[in-house]
């Protein structure tokens, strides 16, 4: 067998994906598309300095937690979409927490286990959101994901299988109607079923003003559809060009998993409420889905969100269910040193995790509770060990994606009581 092609043990899966196993001479190999327990002969090897990177050619054994991938897409298209299709439930959440536990002892420096993970009610089926690259490729117009393995090809979507039944059926609904879609070399088709059962069609981006919005429209009335339909120019904000009249956050703002996200909502709230603080910093807050709980069960709660749109939205609900609520619309960074100290603060960062400017602020002036919500292991472990020295620190997993290698934590830290 040739360096090119050498045999290989797959040990484990990676925060990428890919499953880890060693090449003869002892180096970690990442390999896409495999599972623990799995022998496979290699090829396309890339070595680096550290690692190597490969594909699988053949696999010889197969590891017991492989299933068969229930949707085409993720075996002929190579769909970037998901990761981990061909690996049981029971396999990717123990993944998942693996994932986060080896981030917290590695790069965190906590003593800790693996976490609980709270499972999906549903493993496939569960996406209320789904957005779709459109490509105009000679007379046809094509709307899909990326090919892993090649991000610049976009294959033509049939249905994608984790996508909730009310998306799939207008995406059905409004397939032959793409040729209505804007050209441009950045268009974007997202289709979104609300909280309230609405359906939205967003478009985002174009190099003209579009006019095909009713031509959508009415591709989803032959359904029986009723779609709002919004479009989203190039650095504008959506604008309502067909449908029925609904609120313009619709079409900014949804939880990719509803049933998931209420149930890390609610363990947020609850942590913040067991503190027994007053005051509360929600920071990188969103529409309020943690804060608005927070001050209608009587907390001081301050609301900090660079997204405008999102914090009129929470304001809006504010004002409308008579709760006091302190909306900033700002970069946590401009306004954290004036906002501490604080009994409670809640974070909820980007991927990059906290900037070094908000970690300073709250190693300087520590809130009794620090209660942060990361979809990255490896920058909460970073933040962890920068803004909690000393604190004892309790964390549970929420597998917010199922089928992917993404997955949502929770670390609640108490000040001082390691």
């Amino acid at each position: 067998m040739s360096e090119t092609s050498p045999r290989i043990a797959i040990t484990s899966l990676a925060a990428g994906g890919a499953g880890v196993g060693r090449l003869p001479d002892g180096m970690t190999v990442f390999v896409p598309r495999t599972a623990p327990g799995d022998e496979v002969i290699v090829a396309s090897l890339m070595r680096r300095r550290r690692f190597a990177k490969a594909t699988a050619a053949e696999i010889a054994t197969l590891g017991p937690g492989r299933v068969d991938p229930p949707c085409p897409h993720f075996t002929s298209d190579r769909c970037g979409g998901c990761q981990w299709q061909h690996l049981s439930g029971e396999v990717q959440r123990q993944a998942k927490a693996r994932i986060v536990g080896d981030a917290l002892r590695r790069i965190g420096k906590l003593a800790l286990p693996d976490p609980e993970i709270e499972a999906s009610p549903r493993s496939y089926g569960y996406r209320a959101t789904i957005t779709l690259t459109v490509r105009h490729v000679a007379s046809r117009v094509i709307a899909g994901f990326h090919d892993a393995e090649d991000p610049s090809r976009v294959f033509s979507l049939d249905r994608c299988h984790i996508a909730r039944d009310e998306v799939d059926e207008l995406w059905q609904a409004i397939r032959p109607a793409l040729g209505a879609l804007p050209r441009g070399d950045d268009v974007r088709l997202k289709l979104r079923v609300a909280p309230d059962g609405g359906l939205h069609v967003i478009v985002d981006g174009g190099d003209r003003a579009w006019s095909g919005a009713a031509e959508l429209a009415a591709a989803a009335r032959q359904r029986q559809l009723a779609p709002t339909v919004w479009w989203r120019p190039p650095h504008g904000a959506p604008r309502r060009m067909a449908g029925p009249e609904a609120d313009a956050g619709a079409a900014s703002f949804a939880q990719v998993n509803p049933a998931v996200a209420g149930l890390l909502r609610d363990a947020v709230v609850e942590a913040a409420k067991e503190s027994g603080g007053r005051k509360v910093l929600d920071l990188y807050a969103g529409v309020g889905d943690t804060a608005l709980p927070l001050a209608a069960a009587g907390h001081e709660v301050v609301l900090v969100e660079l997204d405008e749109r999102a914090v009129r939205q929470a304001n809006d609900r504010a004002v409308r269910e008579g709760i006091t609520l302190r909306c900033i619309a700002a970069r946590v960074e401009d306004v954290i040193g004036k906002l501490l100290p604080a009994d409670v603060v809640i974070v909820n960062p980007p991927r990059a995790g906290l900037s070094a400017a908000v970690s300073h602020h709250l190693t300087s002036s520590p809130p009794r509770r620090l209660v942060y919500v990361s979809c990255d292991p490896a920058t909460l472990a970073r933040d962890l060990q920068r803004v909690a020295p000393g604190g004892r620190c309790t964390v549970r997993a929420f597998d917010m994606f199922p089928q992917t290698s993404h997955v949502e934590t929770l670390a609640v830290v108490e000040r001082g009581s390691a």
